[in-house]
């Protein structure tokens, strides 16, 4: 077994368990720090020279260069039953992520960091959304600041192989539903995350109307972090809106509905996740990563769908890159 899969597994394995973030991202690290190892047995002390490799994570890598099954990761999946085996495979069919940020708007780090993390990870595209411009404090992209953006994807995609940085936005969705960008632009993007970042605690019938307006935008093809929930640090409640309705109208519009992986998210909440699934909606298994790192956080997304019976045909994020331009072209009619 190639011990950077080893270590993934490991990884995916205790978030299915529930393990803490921290954990979790220590095996991802290791994971990371393992691909750098030449083909062949590497022992404990040599894999502990590496950044970011501890004693556990060491022995991970010596038993699995060696072709052995790491202890473990073999103690992990005999306590894990059928559905976490599962939920793996469904984490080895992703193809990409539809939602992260570079700093253009809020993310920490440049365009090129965040694609060449998302191709190290495996996928085979990933999407670019930074802020719109109604959403100033997290640096939000006027049409001219976007215009220039598109130029850079494009010029990183003239020189980065078989893995496509696609376009796109994550668009603030308006009091009345519209979307926070010119259509002009919104028509030359590849993929559009809408999400409600303002008046969080409207009433509910006018957030459902906000929200229903927003998911039948034929530009729009994914509804980002549904509820705005916070569930870390002193928290923020969800929205309230008649989540019937909106999965509804994701479901006859054909927008996905997002699993946002974010630690301090996990949004849509686990009842609202099994309306979405009931209602027969599309689903995007998205990090809204700002940093390299946080685009490991697509396990947590991946455990959750395996745990409510989804299977990769719902998943936009195991598609092809052609399957899903396809789907957003389709959208925009």
């Amino acid at each position: 077994m190639d011990p950077a899969e080893a270590l993934r597994r490991i990884a995916f394995l205790l978030e299915w368990n529930g393990a803490s973030t921290y954990r979790v991202r220590a095996f991802h690290t290791a994971a990371d720090a393992a691909r750098a190892l030449p083909p062949g047995a590497v022992d404990a002390d040599r894999a502990r020279r590496l950044r970011g490799v501890g004693p556990v994570t060491a022995e991970v890598i010596a038993e699995a260069s060696a072709g052995r099954t790491p202890g473990y990761l073999a103690k992990l999946e005999e306590a894990a039953g059928p559905q976490a085996r599962a939920g793996w495979d469904l984490l080895a069919a992703a193809r990409g992520d539809c939602h992260l940020h570079s700093d253009w708007s809020d993310g920490g780090h440049p365009i090129e960091e965040m694609a060449d993390a998302a191709r190290a990870l495996g996928h085979h595209w990933a999407v670019l959304t930074d802020h719109s411009p109604r959403l100033t404090i997290a640096h939000g992209l006027s049409p001219e600041r976007l215009r220039l953006q598109l130029d850079a994807v494009a010029a990183y995609n003239a020189r980065a192989g078989d893995f496509r940085l696609l376009t796109g936005i994550e668009c603030d969705i308006l009091e009345d539903g519209s979307l926070d960008q010119e259509p002009e632009l919104l028509d030359r993007l590849d993929v559009v995350v809408a999400s409600v970042h303002s008046k969080l605690r409207a009433d509910r019938d006018p957030m459902t109307a906000r929200m229903v307006a927003a998911v039948r935008e034929p530009r729009t093809n994914v509804l980002g972090h549904c509820t705005g929930r916070i569930v870390t640090g002193r928290g923020r409640p969800p929205s309230s809106f008649d989540a019937e309705a909106v999965f509804a109208a994701c479901a006859a519009a054909g927008t996905a509905v997002e699993i946002n992986c974010r630690p301090e998210r996990r949004d849509p909440p686990d009842e609202l996740l099994a309306l979405a699934v009931g209602a027969g909606c599309l689903f995007a298994v998205d990090t809204d990563a700002h940093a390299p790192e946080q685009l490991h956080w697509l396990t947590s997304g991946y455990a959750r769908a395996a745990r409510f019976g989804l299977g990769a045909e719902r998943l936009v994020t195991t598609w092809p890159r052609d399957r899903l331009l396809a789907w957003t072209d389709a959208r925009r009619g």
